[in-house]
């Protein structure tokens, strides 16, 4: 008998069962149906002995010294701050946009006091930012909207920005210096091994038991357990009864070049050329030393394995029938991107697989406590 049966191997699944069987002793069983763990931060080394990632970049940056120092546990990092450039124009330039971006582009010699003047200039008053493009038009007007935002995400999103909610560009800020690291967290790493040794050295516990290749509706009624944790797609679990929730997708594509380094950055952004969004070069990310290097293509898609919940306000009520449903469930918990239909980072599902963990002990203590008065009275 499992206390735990956990279906995915993802961040949210091995995070709770880390904790679950390492803090707590239980037993769990994670079900997890691809043929590895670590969900889509899985890592690995191609036959040319390069180590990539299969399901495109993942790039750790958290402001959280508790997420952070619990990886730790599992993992040394190597320091690591990620660089973009977007190809416009003919130019490769910094993004998220800043003072070297803008002087490329205009030929100008700006500083930063005059970089603010220069976006107050270009940006359009809206009363009321409600959506993705009203977000970047109200910053920085809609000439470097067009250039940098309008056509990225209509191919990562088969969507207008118009009609996303606020929070996609809201991801990718405008600077007005010349600090080109794509993200401004306090912590910013890589795991050191990859992240693949890191999800091993989590679950090496001998509570802990894994099922891979599995569908865990072939197992549910076969193998005993006390408590379920979902982070799949919660449509999925509830067979689509209210209609299924739209995602995107990626279809990725690798190549191999017989020379050191084949871009100027970890990754380069193709806004408006081009079918695909970006290309990611894996040896800026991992470090290693290698006299070949891979790189990927990243062509967004419909179709294929559920990557990023389409924030729309329409998709955020369909999932609210759906968590209505969840609520009403004992003993059965949803947590992670899939199981929330949120476009979380890796750093905010740790940080929720810590919290459901704390409420699950939480709540057992209390209702230990509970039994322990009843016996008294």
């Amino acid at each position: 008998m499992f206390d735990y049966m956990i279906v995915g191997a993802g961040f949210a699944g091995s995070v709770l069962a880390e904790r679950l069987a390492c803090v707590a002793n239980k037993k769990v069983l994670i079900v997890e149906q691809r043929d590895h763990i670590g969900g889509n931060a899985y890592d690995y080394y191609n036959h040319h002995g390069i180590l990539v990632h299969k399901y495109g970049p993942h790039i750790f940056h958290t402001n959280s010294k508790k997420v952070f120092d619990y990886l730790g546990k599992f993992t040394l990092w190597r320091p690591y701050e990620h660089r973009v450039l977007a190809s416009v124009d003919g130019q490769l330039v910094p993004l998220p946009i800043n003072l070297t971006t803008i002087n490329s582009l205009y030929g100008l010699q700006l500083n930063c006091g005059q970089l603010e003047e220069f976006y107050n200039s270009k940006a359009e008053k809206i009363d009321s930012i409600k959506t993705s493009e009203d977000v970047v038009i109200s910053k920085v007007g809609k000439e470097l909207y067009e250039k940098f935002f309008k056509g990225y995400t209509r191919k990562q999103w088969d969507l207008d920005p118009s009609e996303l909610d606020a929070s996609v560009t809201s991801r990718v800020p405008t600077r007005i210096n010349k600090d080109d690291r794509y993200f401004t967290d306090s912590y910013q790493a890589m795991p050191l091994h990859g992240y693949t040794k890191m999800f091993r050295n989590m679950l090496s516990h001998p509570n802990i038991k894994i099922m891979l290749n599995t569908d865990y509706k072939e197992i549910v009624d076969i193998i005993p357990y006390h408590r379920l944790i979902f982070t799949g797609p919660i449509d999925s679990y509830f067979n689509y009864c209210y209609g299924r929730l739209p995602y995107r997708s990626i279809e990725f594509r690798f190549d191999t070049f017989d020379k050191e380094t084949f871009q100027a950055t970890g990754t380069i952004n193709f806004p408006n050329e081009h079918p695909y969004t970006r290309i990611t070069e894996f040896k800026y990310l991992t470090g290693q030393i290698h006299h070949k290097t891979s790189i990927v293509y990243e062509y967004p898609t419909a179709d294929g394995d559920p990557y990023y919940p389409i924030p729309r306000r329409e998709n955020t009520e369909l999932y609210k029938k759906y968590q209505a449903l969840a609520d009403s469930m004992s003993n059965t918990y949803f947590t992670g991107r899939l199981g929330t239909y949120k476009y979380y980072n890796m750093d905010q599902v740790v940080a929720q697989s810590l919290t459901l963990f704390d409420r699950l002990t939480q709540s057992k203590i209390k209702t230990e406590l509970n039994g322990h008065a009843k016996q008294h009275t």
